[in-house]
């Protein structure tokens, strides 16, 4: 498991927003695509991270003295660039499995974007690409045990 590269366990098929995308679009993505973290992309170079719990974090408190339209009108107008997490931890795709673990873990993150020489996100990796990996390793642990 040690050897195991982040190539070979990322997510490729990224889904990714621009700065400008508002806290509601985010949301609806996240929720339409069951992911937890959207990494947003200017000119094909990652600049930040999104992650559910920021959109959460952003929405104002049931305790507010707003009302509704006023939450609305102002949520709409929020982008994702005012609250994403700039500069995010990244990975590289020859790194292994264990590296991106250890990230995870160091940094209290569930997810690292993946990314090319030029900050390009080519992949992400997160807890459950590395889940799947360790009950493969058992599964085949069993296996050969028998």
């Amino acid at each position: 498991m040690k050897k195991e590269l982040v190539k070979n366990w990322m997510t490729r098929d990224v889904i990714t927003i621009s700065p400008e995308t508002t806290l509601p679009e985010a949301h609806r993505l996240m929720t339409d695509r069951n992911v937890r973290r959207l990494p947003i992309v200017k000119k094909d170079r990652l600049i930040g991270i999104i992650t559910l719990g920021d959109v959460r974090e952003a929405e104002p408190s049931d305790a507010t003295s707003l009302s509704i339209w006023e939450i609305n009108y102002l949520l709409a107008k929020q982008t994702v660039e005012t609250v994403m997490t700039k500069n995010p931890l990244t990975i590289e795709p020859e790194a292994t499995v264990s590296e991106a673990a250890r990230l995870m873990m160091e940094y209290k993150i569930s997810g690292l974007p993946v990314v090319g020489p030029n900050q390009n996100i080519i992949g992400i990796i997160t807890e459950s690409d590395i889940f799947r990996l360790v009950v493969q390793t058992w599964d085949e642990m069993e296996v050969v045990l028998g």
